[in-house]
């Protein structure tokens, strides 16, 4: 028996605000929320983890006291399904997403990061 990846869970001083940048981000809804923490997930996939075989994990937005202080460990890569990258980086930029330099050098990928400063990419290749 293995496991299947369902979630991703992060902390952050906004999580409806954040919540609402990604369901903007992914095309996700609302799925949950209550004491300060906000659950997101495909509106295809209603059923999220429950499903057998494969889904489109959810993201849990936390609510810490503490804000992000470094570079992060752990990102989300983005892969535009129907468009160009330049024209997704300037949807992102327009939703509230910023550039950031990690040391990435000129490399295919964009890093952006979110609201909060969570770093993600946003792939050259479409993958659907």
């Amino acid at each position: 028996m293995t496991s299947k990846f369902t979630e991703l869970a992060i902390d952050c001083a906004d999580p409806r605000g954040l919540a609402r940048f990604w369901c903007s981000v992914l095309d996700y809804q609302i799925q949950a929320e209550e004491d300060g923490i906000v659950t997101i997930g495909s509106a295809a996939v209603p059923e999220g983890r429950s499903r057998l075989g494969p889904v489109p994990p959810t993201l849990t937005f936390a609510y810490v006291p503490e804000g992000k202080t470094v570079k992060n460990r752990l990102h989300i890569d983005l892969n535009p399904t129907d468009r160009g990258q330049e024209e997704e980086v300037g949807r992102l930029l327009d939703l509230g997403a910023r550039t950031v330099d990690v040391g990435q050098g000129d490399e295919s990928w964009v890093v952006l990061a979110d609201p909060e400063g969570n770093e993600f990419c946003v792939l050259a290749d479409r993958q659907p």
